[in-house]
């Protein structure tokens, strides 16, 4: 066998010797120890490097000092340029760009189509995956015994008892229900960030406390984080982890940081008295109910007296000097602030900034909105330090070493982009193949200084963060950082267009896809825990369950990796606010209402049976059997309202699909241009011999995805899909 000779452009800004890392090379090629082996230097910036014995390869580019590449995959001889592009000659001499050429027809692969769930450990592409997203306080309660009520947003029933713990679900209702979302179909699970939290609202997660920690309040005996984490992956699941970068709750860092506060059991609210508050579970005052000390901190870093206050006094009524006042407390309506908020000018500077709150036009704007605090209970950390940097990256190794699969990053333009990616390399690095994506919420289409009505420049649209250049009017000034964002650009035009019934201008979107620097790696979803398609991106998607269906029609057959957010598969909460709105909500009237009476054994069937959750049930059977759907760009676009079509071609898989979608009414859809041969649909199982041009039937709400070769039909008939 021949050897595998692949060329790399040394990007500006990278050290002289560059290396390759390289992992699972077919047939009996090497395995390079990180950071790789030297590759051999050529002229003008290119470099070489030959494997012995090998037909393909997965491997990385770096320099040894905190640059390099994202994950590639050959298996073929190439040239990888400045620019992320590969060609099958060195660029300049004879250019042919493999990344969009197609290959000749006796040389693509003869296309497989397996709906089995493949072992984790053999699915080294994220792509392959679709995401089931949940707060897994809300999911599933496996544990009574470890629920907790936070301070704020307490549920009461009418005799007055407080009812609906903040922390309900845990690690143990969800291995109870892991088999619901495997049958459901999906393939990763993204849950919120399991560090242990601290705030007066704080189920969430992302109010991280202490990052080396997990939650007591989600772990049980027998359902420990690692135990989650080892009976997902034999059931063929992935765990995504959320993590937290930007801020830290209004607490500090146990063991690292101690933002200054007089402890919680010491507050009596104005025209009260100490031992007379009754707030549900918080019977005399507000400090922790669950713990015998009745406080919320126990941070070995902070000051002594803080520390000896924690240990004893639990009914807070021994005086109390504040020490910054000289007052005396328990005092009714003292200062709340002394308590609960955060002077910016008081925080240590070695692990805070200290430029004030976001406010005003500072959401628009970089520098404000990378160094102020997001709110009071999220305080900005000063991400540039090296301090602050081994911390985190230290912290979340752990938790990639226990098996972690893929991590979701919170607040992404919040943390200057460069600074950002020294974190997502270092866990690249750490754990070679990981799949890092990130959330940077925008409600529009997130072009920055490349226009569309954009308001904020490109330092803090999504694109910019998939990019390593520095032009914020040319994103392919440089290539692909290797960190994917959640695709809120896509999402921003569902409130114009599913939403109302239509597809009408989807194509807009679409035809900027170049911005990114790996479309087909952006994660695509109808809405979250923070946003939904209507009115103000607020609610969860109110419209009828046609249009969902269409809408899930579009996300699992364009290209990006598709993601769910708890019951959407049965309308859960339909048109509920995500997020709670007014002074006296509480999660039970919100989209992050407790989800796991719709899991109990007694009604868990009828769940299933919703028409939703079958249709998404099939969309992810398809997608699953079909390469070209998990992997390749988007081609022959084209919209019209009521519908759409376009081609999906992965050359590498041998694999060549040309899908069409209608939705509110049947569609006859036409392509011209396609290959030539053999084509069966997914969904009806019709066969056409085409010569160029395919023409073929869809009624409303349901997709046409014809395979070149294809397997045929794939799943059952539902209401949408037939």
């Amino acid at each position: 066998m021949s050897d595998l000779i692949l060329h790399f452009e040394r990007r500006p800004g990278w050290g002289s010797i560059v290396r390759a890392y390289v992992w699972d090379a077919q047939p009996i090629g090497p395995r390079t120890d990180w950071p790789g082996v030297p590759m051999e230097a050529l002229d003008d910036d290119w470099y070489r490097i030959s494997l012995p014995g090998t037909r393909s390869a997965h491997l990385v580019f770096t320099d040894g000092e905190g640059h390099q590449t994202h994950d590639h995959f050959r298996d073929a001889d190439g040239w990888l340029d400045a620019r992320s592009h590969w060609h099958d000659h060195r660029p300049g001499h004879r250019v042919r760009s493999v990344k969009s050429a197609e290959a000749p027809p006796d040389s693509r692969p003869v296309p497989s189509f397996q709906t089995e769930l493949r072992p984790v450990a053999e699915r080294s592409d994220f792509r392959e995956e679709t995401i089931y997203f949940l707060i897994t306080t809300r999911f599933y309660d496996g544990d009574p015994s470890n629920n907790f009520f936070c301070r704020d947003r307490i549920q009461f029933d009418a005799n007055g008892n407080p009812v609906d713990p903040h922390w309900r679900g845990d690690f143990k209702g969800l291995i109870q229900r892991l088999d619901y979302i495997r049958d459901l179909g999906f393939t990763a699970i993204w849950i919120t960030p399991p560090v242990e939290n601290r705030s007066g609202l704080d189920y969430h997660g992302y109010h991280p406390y202490d990052w080396t920690r997990i939650d007591p309040r989600l772990e049980s005996p027998g359902a420990t984080y690692r135990d989650l984490i080892d009976v997902a992956h034999a059931k063929g699941i992935k765990i995504i982890q959320d993590v937290v970068v930007n801020h830290s709750c209004q607490y500090g860092i146990r063991g690292q940081v101690h933002v200054d506060h007089l402890p919680i059991k010491y507050y009596v609210p104005q025209g009260s008295e100490q031992g007379k508050v009754d707030h549900g579970p918080y019977q005399g005052h507000l400090g922790n109910y669950a713990w015998p000390n009745r406080d919320d901190i126990d941070n070995p870093v902070a000051p002594q007296w803080y520390r000896e206050r924690h240990g004893r006094d639990p009914e807070g009524i021994e005086p109390l000097v504040d020490h910054k006042t000289g007052e005396t407390v328990p005092k009714p309506g003292y200062h709340p602030g002394r308590f609960f908020g955060v002077d910016p000018h008081d925080l240590d500077p070695e692990w805070y900034h200290q430029e004030g709150f976001i406010c005003g036009g500072d959401w628009e704007s970089p520098h404000p909105l990378q160094h102020k605090h997001l709110a009071g209970d999220c305080i900005d950390l000063a991400t540039e330090r090296h301090n602050v940097k081994d911390y985190l990256i230290g912290s979340i190794n752990r938790y990639l070493d226990m098996g972690v699969d893929a991590l979701r990053i919170d607040t992404v333009k919040h943390v200057e982009r460069d600074n950002l990616l020294e974190y997502v390399n270092a866990w690249k690095s750490h754990k070679p193949g990981l799949f890092v994506f990130g959330e940077n919420l925008v409600k529009g289409y997130g072009w920055g200084d490349l226009g569309g009505g954009d308001n904020g420049p490109s330092q803090i649209r999504p694109w910019w963060y998939t990019r390593i250049g520095h032009d914020p009017q040319d994103p392919e000034s440089g290539g692909d950082s290797g960190f994917p964002q959640l695709d809120f650009g896509l999402f921003s035009t569902f409130r114009d267009t599913v939403s109302k019934g239509t597809y009408s201008g989807t194509a807009q979107i679409l035809g900027m896809d170049w911005i990114y620097g790996d479309v087909t790696q952006l994660v695509t979803f109808l809405q979250n825990h923070d946003v939904g398609p209507d009115n103000d991106f607020k609610y969860r998607f109110k419209g009828d369950q046609w249009m969902a269906a269409a809408a899930y029609n579009l996300i699992w057959t364009v290209r990006g990796i598709p993601c769910l957010y708890f019951g959407e598969e049965i309308e859960f909460m339909k048109g509920a606010p995500q997020d709670v709105e007014g002074e006296r909500d509480t999660l039970h009237q919100t989209g992050r209402a407790y989800f796991g009476d719709h899991l109990s054994d007694g009604r868990l069937a009828k769940t299933q049976a919703h028409p939703l959750y079958r249709h998404i049930q099939r969309l992810n059977l398809i997608r699953r059997a079909i390469p070209a759907l998990q992997k390749a760009g988007l081609s022959h676009l084209a919209e019209w309202g009521s519908g759409m079509r376009f081609v999906r071609d992965h050359p590498q898989s041998g694999t060549y699909v040309v899908v069409g979608l209608a939705i509110g009414s049947d569609q006859e859809i036409g392509i011209d241009g396609v290959r030539p041969g053999v084509y069966r649909d997914a969904v009806t199982g019709r066969e056409q011999d085409c010569q160029g041009r395919l023409l073929f039937h869809v009624k409303a709400n349901s997709a046409g995805i014809y395979v070149l070769d294809g397997p045929g039909k794939i799943g059952e008939d539902g209401v949408y899909l037939r």
